[in-house]
């Protein structure tokens, strides 16, 4: 097999996960790789929030563009960056590597809840509290949670936002547990909560990897798909589902948690955030089961888009 590229964004992280597939691929498959840094649109535009950019695929598509043109041979993605209707002529022949899906709650010490203090019910903040998140997503739940949270825009790879909070530009931020553990970051003078993932749900394909490459590379194709994993397969294949129903990409506000249970049963807990005509916050939330997964995709999806129930 000829040695590939690998196309990667610069970000500490995203070279965290080239460089991880690239050791996989000499010791699994006996693959030489180099990595070549692109520079996306989401990396160039700093002073906004993701919910105000214009288009799809900000993280993503300057590297698609290589893939096709033969710059580079694959991409190491963070799937839930990923829109689920890919460019023509790619395709992701890897999914797999998934670790905590859940989400992280970093905070101040003096903006913690105090003995006696008023709560913020799953999140243990003061009212009032600053946190810091740009993702439609989190700002849905947060919402919901506690409205009484201050929620301010922030950017920057992991380990700038974890800076921000620390110095104090934030109260808190909420973050990928999968991110700050893969590069081990420092949390010192931070106190580190893992929320629970069914109370406040992840993105579709949180903490899993996905390659991307070109639809003719079909020898290489068939050594990457031996990389994948059957569990995380299947949990895909409904949080992704769901996603793509929705026509929609990493803005969405659509949270997602799925278990495989033994003996082929999946359980799905989905979340969408929806706002009333006056811009009152509420979520829609659904929860199911069966083995299934195009039916509990459908079962999901009509009722997330019916009746608010919070």
């Amino acid at each position: 097999m000829r040695d590939i590229v690998i196309g990667s964004r610069g970000s500490d992280l995203a070279l965290w996960q080239a460089n991880f597939i690239k050791d996989i691929l000499q010791e699994r498959c006996g693959i030489s790789s180099t990595i070549k840094v692109i520079v996306t649109t989401g990396d160039r535009i700093t002073n906004m929030s993701f919910d105000k950019i214009e288009g799809i695929g900000f993280f993503t598509k300057e590297i698609e563009e290589a893939i096709l043109c033969g710059e580079v041979d694959i991409a190491v993605h963070s799937l839930k960056d990923l829109t689920t209707t890919l460019p023509e002529g790619l395709i992701l022949p890897m999914i797999g590597f998934r670790v905590d899906r859940r989400e992280l709650l970093l905070v101040r010490e003096e903006a913690l809840v105090e003995t006696g203090a008023r709560s913020s019910g799953a999140l243990p903040l003061k009212d009032g509290a600053v946190i810091g998140t740009s993702s439609a997503r989190r700002k849905s739940q947060i919402r919901h949670l506690n409205p009484k949270l201050e929620l301010k825009d922030i950017r920057g790879n992991v380990p700038t936002r974890i800076d921000k909070v620390k110095r104090g530009d934030f109260d808190a931020i909420i973050i990928a547990v999968a991110g700050v553990e893969r590069l081990n970051s420092d949390l010192s003078g931070l106190k580190a909560v893992k929320l629970d993932p069914e109370v406040f749900l992840p993105a579709p394909g949180q903490g899993t990897l996905a390659i991307e490459s070109r639809e003719t590379d079909t020898e290489l194709n068939a050594i990457l798909s031996k990389l994948s994993d059957e569990k995380t397969s299947i949990e895909i294949a409904l949080e992704r589902g769901l996603l793509k129903k929705f026509d929609a990409g990493c803005s969405l506000p659509l949270g997602v948690y799925c278990e495989v249970e033994t003996g082929g049963t999946q359980r799905f807990v989905a979340t969408l955030g929806v706002e009333d005509e006056d811009g009152s916050p509420g979520i829609r939330r659904v929860e199911v089961s069966g083995s299934d997964v195009a039916a509990l995709v459908a079962e999901s999806y009509d009722a997330l888009t019916g009746v608010k129930v919070g």
